[in-house]
């Protein structure tokens, strides 16, 4: 029983230890993020790198989402004869919270994982500490950049997401209730409000900026030579997933709260 406690105080020590470097990580962002010089360049590559390597993941993703998710809610809205609401309850559930959190994720694995990795890589080659004492900041050319690209560019790639993941729902309302195209996105645009989209878009920018925080966050603190690297890349999407499930929930309990005031 000792051993049991003493194995949970070291969880919950390493737990609260790793919170609060990742704040510090944080606080250092927001501090660097006005100061010059600005890697303009840099930025706009690890926009190209983030958002066009991404997106043909996401496109898939969300098509398949959209045929899954009309295909298993059918049969259901059939016993009720309610088939007619098909395309606003698929595009209200896939606007809100399915479009947004599944990219995310998606986006964590692909993103999240490529960073640690990259700046875990760079960290054990002592690639970072060449380049302090060739008189580059490091964090700025290598950290800031990429967490404001991954905070821009998952937004987007959201919005595509979801565009073809409707779209995909549209397909199968089309072959299986002979649904005009016409007919169906005016059943979308006409349920649709902008506290639907809204509140969903303002929260994927949480997620992208969280994506890349914690993936910047271990690539740049990675340890135990080359094998460090690996567990750089699996801890940053473990970490992030979490993070993003709790962004979500705050995200959606504070909405609701605005919207019973």
């Amino acid at each position: 029983m000792k051993k049991y406690f003493a194995n949970l105080t070291e969880a919950l020590q390493n737990f609260l230890i790793e919170v609060g470097e990742l704040s510090y990580f944080a606080g250092r962002f927001f501090k660097e993020f006005w100061k010059p010089p600005y890697e303009f360049k840099e930025f706009l590559r690890q926009c190209f790198y983030i958002g066009n390597r991404s997106l043909l993941l996401v496109s898939v993703t969300g098509f398949i989402i959209g045929l899954v998710f009309t295909l298993q809610s059918r049969p259901t809205l059939q016993e009720f004869g309610a088939v007619s609401w098909m395309a606003s309850m698929v595009s209200v559930s896939i606007i809100r919270e399915i479009g947004p959190i599944i990219t995310a994720l998606i986006c964590a694995g692909r993103i999240g994982s490529g960073i640690g990795a990259e700046l875990g890589s760079m960290k054990v080659t002592e690639q970072i500490d060449a380049m302090e004492v060739s008189g580059t900041n490091p964090f700025k050319y290598l950290v800031i950049t990429r967490i404001l690209a991954t905070t821009l560019m998952l937004p987007l790639l959201v919005i595509v997401g979801d565009l073809i993941a409707i779209y995909g729902s549209f397909l199968v309302e089309n072959i299986k209730g002979n649904v005009s195209f016409t007919l169906y996105f005016n059943q979308v645009f006409n349920i649709l409000e902008y506290s639907d989209i809204v509140p969903a878009t303002i929260k994927t920018f949480f997620f992208g900026f969280a994506i890349g925080l914690v993936g910047c966050y271990k690539g740049y603190n990675c340890k135990k030579g080359t094998a460090g690297v690996g567990k750089a890349a699996n801890a940053a999407v473990v970490y992030t997933s979490m993070l993003l499930f709790i962004i979500d929930f705050v995200a959606v309990f504070v909405t609701n709260i605005f919207y019973d005031l």
